[in-house]
């Protein structure tokens, strides 16, 4: 490269990034249904070559089979779920009269140990303000899923047309040698395959197992807390503390103290430690991954990608530790030899 051509090289960098920072800014509300899209790539791109190359299939026939597949087997499982949350909610039947009843009480003696009034102004006020903030985060998350659920098929369908050009365009263009490229390409097809397959995994084994002391215990709506216990499972160091907890205090407040102390062990026993042994296998059998990337990739995730942030939060921590090594290995160790 001469010198006039290498002049242009540092404002051409330059005009990349911030068209890459604008578009992405831009694309955030939809940022879940492209990484959506990519996800499922991931694990249908082996099918796709089958039925293209084995088969003979067009390619836009064998995109459509698959499309069929992925509507039939996780958007309409995750829209009925979603449907089943909020018909629930809408539906609940609580005690109100006797929860009013513990919850005074309750109040009664905070105050006349402490001092502290939970039912001044300002307290309704703020809590009057969460509740309806809450609403407005769950009807915005629910259009958000539909909207997100229509680009992401179409974008997997463009996907499974071209994604052996993305992917070789992808390849020449990362700044490694070819065999870190290999490491990275390889490595992110395993994060992303171990986190796809282990979460729903995960968030159904310990569903059913909460649904199971929900039952025993008597606690009300079992099947609500027990779609919500799935949810939680995404949340790291809560988990699903975040659901078995408030219902257990719901138990105590109501004067069933036995099963509220009942459902508080067991949840803490059998529920969480249902998590570590079904984390501890799937990390053995599929993917070796140092517990520290996920727990602190997911907090990264979620703040950055949203609901898809478990998977693609691990992954951008785990490539970053990769691009450390592959840096120290082709620069420092170089030097010092």
């Amino acid at each position: 490269m001469d010198a006039s051509e290498n002049k242009w090289k540092i404002p051409l960098l330059v005009i990349i990034f911030g068209l890459g920072i604008i578009i992405f800014l831009e694309m955030t509300p939809y940022l879940s249904g492209f990484l959506g899209a990519f996800t499922i790539y991931i694990m249908v791109r082996n099918q796709m070559r089958k039925l293209t190359d084995n088969k003979k299939m067009k390619k836009s026939i064998a995109a459509t089979l698959i499309l069929i597949e992925v509507i039939l087997l996780f958007i309409i499982p995750i829209s009925a779920v979603v449907w089943l949350l909020v018909s629930k909610i809408k539906n609940i039947n609580l005690d109100t009269h006797e929860l009013i009843l513990q919850g005074h009480q309750i109040i009664g003696t905070i105050q006349e140990k402490t001092g502290y009034d939970l039912l001044s102004s300002d307290n309704l006020s703020s809590a009057t303000a969460e509740v309806s903030k809450l609403l407005q985060m769950a009807l915005d998350g629910i259009t958000s899923f539909s909207i997100n659920a229509v680009i992401m098929v179409f974008v997997l369908y463009f996907l499974l047309i071209g994604g052996s050009q993305l992917e070789k365009y992808i390849f020449d263009i990362l700044p490694f040698k070819k065999g870190n490229k290999k490491n990275i390409l390889r490595e992110t097809k395993v994060m992303i395959t171990a986190n796809a397959i282990g979460i729903p995994l995960l968030a159904s084994v310990q569903g059913m197992v909460a649904y199971a002391g929900y039952v025993i215990f008597g606690a009300s709506s079992p099947i609500l807390l027990a779609v919500l216990t799935c949810f939680s499972t995404i949340l790291p160091l809560v988990g699903t503390t975040i659901v078995w907890l408030p219902a257990a205090l719901y138990l105590g407040i109501s004067g069933n103290w036995p099963s509220a102390i009942g459902l508080s062990l067991y949840g803490m026993i059998v529920i969480s430690g249902s998590d570590n042994v079904v984390r501890f296998l799937l990390q053995k059998k599929i993917a070796d991954t140092n517990p520290l990337i996920t727990i602190f990739g997911v907090i990264i995730g979620l703040s950055l990608f949203g609901f898809w942030g478990v998977i693609f939060g691990p992954l951008l921590l785990s490539t970053f530790l990769l691009c450390i090594d592959i840096y120290k290995e082709e620069y420092i160790d170089k030097t010092e030899v």
